[in-house]
């Protein structure tokens, strides 16, 4: 891949997520949630193995949240009528979004728990 192309992709990737971040409030949840825990850590001095669980668990909270968010501009650019399989869409996106957050609380408690 040449310089130029490589620049250009990396500028639209970094250009979606500074859209998601200002535009979609539970982005913004997410990255406060981020910066509490990054504090918490680093007050209660995690291992290495721990801060790798966190990153892990972090970014996988985060990419779930900007692919809900793909999903669901997708389906407003497709269909501005209520459509079920649409919101069904979204939806499944949302959950997605769920269920990384479940996991990143259950994981606070195995890697939190500990220190405290």
């Amino acid at each position: 891949m040449e310089m130029g192309r490589l620049r250009r992709s990396f500028s639209c990737a970094i250009a979606g997520l500074i859209y998601c971040i200002k535009n979609e409030k539970n982005m913004k949840i997410h990255i406060l949630a981020t910066i509490l825990v990054v504090i918490v850590a680093l007050v209660v001095k995690l291992n290495s193995t721990e801060w790798g669980l966190l990153i892990l668990t972090v970014f996988m909270v985060l990419v779930a949240e900007t692919v809900n968010t793909a999903v669901e501009k997708t389906v407003d650019l497709v269909t501005a009528e209520y459509h079920p399989l649409a919101r069904l869409a979204k939806n499944l996106a949302a959950g997605a979004v769920l269920l990384a957050a479940i996991g990143a609380l259950l994981m606070a408690v195995v890697i939190f728990g500990p220190h405290f």
